[in-house]
């Protein structure tokens, strides 16, 4: 799978790829230079709205994909979005997240998305 998902806070392995970021803020508890990184897209983080509403409640989780999934896809996004899909058609793309759960956070909804845009832009 060209897309995977890490807690920031796991050691990296060696076979990772292109590592980003993608939470609003930087994570507590580390210093810039202890986070083996590529790039740090913020534009592509949950808007802060969304984030407070979702609360990492799992029973929200189906309308915060939902939500989510229609953040990223808006105009302004679109660029950042295509080059992640890009990337991820071209090696390993992994995305780096804060969230404690790893099934309900915003890696998890942004994976599946460029998932899909890697597959069909490679038909």
């Amino acid at each position: 799978m060209p897309v995977r998902i890490r807690r920031v806070y796991d050691p990296p392995a060696p076979d990772e790829g292109y590592r980003v970021l993608i939470d609003r803020l930087w994570p507590r508890g580390l210093r810039k230079d202890q986070l083996p990184l590529d790039a740090w897209l913020r534009e592509l983080a949950v808007s802060d709205g969304l984030r407070r509403w979702f609360g990492h409640e799992p029973a929200r989780w189906e309308e915060f994909r939902q939500r989510y999934r229609a953040e990223l896809l808006a105009p302004e996004r679109r660029p950042l979005l295509e080059e992640l899909a890009r990337r991820a058609r071209d090696g390993t793309v992994t995305i780096l997240y804060g969230a404690r759960d790893p099934q309900h956070n915003n890696a998890v909804v942004l994976a599946e998305l460029l998932e899909e845009l890697s597959q069909a832009s490679g038909r």
